[in-house]
């Protein structure tokens, strides 16, 4: 499925003529002079197509056919090459007549009896030329060794992209017979299901993050014990050769670094790819901005966050995205593949495919499912921020998503886009880091309420009560009220102690009373009375307000603490926990210190995203 989509994606940008890609059998090469012929073989002139748009005069990046790969053979391009072929001169090879000689030989083989007017143009140009001519003009000695391509004079194609010449190119294609590759096999393609040569050798996939810098491949069979019933390479999965040339080339031309590659994200190790297909290139080009958009959303670009909120606001109501934009057709077939580094070859780390209004309600019901209040973000967290939270928060730098665990984030990515329930290891992964550096920073929080909150929505866990988004007074669950009494106990040692703080019960506590609440609670709440008794003499409507909270929350507790909480309770315990350190009853407290219910001043690791830099793609 995923090299059949690729390749009817090469189809459809090729017959749009999209610019940088390259048809089967051709690629972009640099390119700097012209030769003009008559009909009759004479050069009428040589022009310098060199790029002159920039601050330096640059060959041109031209598609051309495939070059050979030499080594130490001499071996020559078709219908293109550098002087010492073309011509016979050049500044550095001392076998430039043996590599005109092989040119020569080349094009008179290939093109015998062919009737075209440009290819017979240049056999009798071939046939009339001698090295020494290259003296004269209107050759000049700084074209010594640049890549040289043929026109007719008074046409716009250059012989290559004659149909004529394309007709031969094909066939060549077709009956490689060269002494570095065995002929090829016909067999019946994979992924067009037409008898075609097939692909020994796929072609290199370039531009994953972390695979070799030379390319990597998605198939390949490096070891005989992959081979199977005598076969070699690439007869193990027949694949064509135009059907290998077309998946690679369109793969590469989607991981093109580019500014204006919107096509593209990295997060951690997975290098994501996505396409939209439809008829309409500006509606293909609308749908990608904007699963790109609500995909990965920059802070920083207001454009994107405002259209964020108006999509999520209008999925919520049921309506279609075709009432933001007529060129956003929920109908409109979207493809996301998510590639990771493996050694010499790329992983597959998931494959999504859907319409663009599926994708888009499965985005906006992870939002949904992420709220919680007050909200840590003014937009809506891109699955990379997530995935930053997970990772350790070390003191004095940023988090890096290096750090994160690469298996946990194409789990994360594919739950996002399927709909399907969040890997659980996410669940444990993130109480881990809370306990381990202390900082429940809002993000964290969500994860925790976003992970509880889809398990109940789809049925795996429904004997816990619904996961609250905002403040919940009347919640039952005792990792949620202790999650709570946690925030009122260090609201009071906070307001006691004030600046005199060098670290609070949760830098100290909390994981031990998040995990076992019957050996921490009974002490905390003792010291608690140290606190509420200076309290009373200097601030006694505080001390009034945090009693009546400890009271509240341990009535609805049974008579004992729970010995343990699962895992799932100590997710809900952070939940409560956040809740309560960030609402704020006292008003006129301007003192900054805390009131009833929590921490007023609102410490940085408690509400604010530590996680939206340090990114390094």
């Amino acid at each position: 499925m995923i090299l059949q989509a690729l390749n009817t994606y090469y189809q459809r940008l090729l017959e749009r003529e999209e610019e940088g890609l390259s048809p089967f059998g051709y690629s972009p090469e640099k390119i700097s002079y012209e030769i003009l012929l008559a009909p009759d073989g004479r050069v009428v002139d040589v022009n310098d197509i060199r790029d002159t748009s920039g601050k330096k005069t640059l060959p041109r990046a031209m598609n051309v056919p495939q070059p050979e790969k030499r080594t130490v053979g001499i071996k020559s391009n078709f219908l293109w090459d550098k002087t010492s072929y073309v011509l016979g001169a050049s500044a550095t090879s001392k076998r430039a007549d043996k590599e005109h000689e092989e040119f020569k030989r080349v094009h008179r083989e290939s093109l015998a009896g062919t009737d075209d007017a440009g290819l017979k143009a240049l056999l009798e140009f071939l046939a009339g030329w001698t090295p020494e001519r290259f003296a004269s003009p209107p050759f000049k000695e700084e074209m010594l060794d640049a890549n040289f391509v043929f026109r007719m004079d008074g046409e716009k194609a250059w012989l290559h992209e004659r149909p004529a010449a394309q007709a031969v190119r094909a066939k060549l294609l077709a009956g490689d017979d060269s002494e570095d590759a065995e002929a090829p096999v016909q067999l019946d393609c994979l992924v067009t299901g037409e008898r075609m040569p097939v692909a020994r050798l796929h072609p290199a996939i370039k531009g994953v993050n972390g695979a070799q810098s030379s390319g990597a491949s998605i198939v390949s069979f490096n070891l005989e014990s992959f081979g199977s019933y005598g076969k070699s390479q690439g007869e193990n999965a027949p694949v064509s050769e135009q059907a290998a040339f077309a998946y690679t080339t369109v793969l590469n031309h989607l991981l093109r670094r580019s500014e204006h590659n919107r096509q593209r994200i990295q997060i951690g190790d997975t290098t994501v790819v996505f396409w939209a297909e439809t008829a309409d290139p500006q509606e293909a080009e609308q749908a990608e901005w904007a699963f790109a958009s609500m995909f990965n959303t920059t802070p920083d670009d207001e454009q994107e966050a405002r259209f964020v909120r108006l999509a999520l606001d209008q999925l919520a109501k049921g309506r279609p995205l075709s009432d933001i934009n007529p060129k956003l057709q929920d109908g409109t077939r979207m493809f996301v593949l998510g590639l990771a580094p493996n050694a010499s070859r790329i992983s597959i780390r998931f494959w999504q495919e859907g319409t663009l209004g599926q994708l888009a309600q499965r985005l906006a019901q992870h939002e949904q499912d992420m709220r919680i209040e007050p909200k840590p973000w003014k937009t809506a967290p891109a699955a990379r921020r997530l995935v930053l939270t997970t990772v350790p928060n070390r003191e004095g730098a940023m988090p890096k998503m290096d750090d994160a665990f690469n298996n946990l984030v194409g789990e994360f990515m594919r739950a996002i886009l399927s709909g399907n329930m969040y890997p659980r290891s996410l669940l444990a992964n993130t109480i881990m880091r809370i306990r381990s550096d202390g900082n429940l920073s809002g993000l964290r929080a969500a994860l925790c309420k976003g992970i509880l909150a889809r398990e109940r929505r789809l049925g795996i866990n429904t004997q816990n009560e619904e996961v609250p988004v905002s403040l919940d007074k009347q919640s039952t669950s005792p990792g949620y009220r202790l999650g709570r009494l946690f925030a009122v106990l260090e609201a009071a040692q906070r307001s006691a102690l004030g600046g005199q703080v060098n670290a609070t019960i949760r830098d100290r506590y909390y994981g031990a009373a998040s995990a076992t609440p019957a050996s921490v609670f009974p002490v905390l709440l003792r010291n608690t009375q140290n606190h509420l008794g200076k309290l009373r003499k200097e601030k006694p409507g505080i001390a009034v307000n945090l009693e009546r909270d400890i009271r509240d929350i341990v009535d609805g507790l049974s008579d004992h603490f729970p010995r343990s909480l699962r895992i799932e309770d100590q997710g809900r315990f952070a939940i409560g926990y956040y809740h309560q350190s960030q609402s704020r009853f006292t008003k006129g407290d301007t003192a900054g210190t805390a009131d009833s219910s929590g921490d007023s001043h609102t410490d940085s690791d408690s509400n604010t995203d530590n996680s939206t830099e340090g990114d390094p793609a």
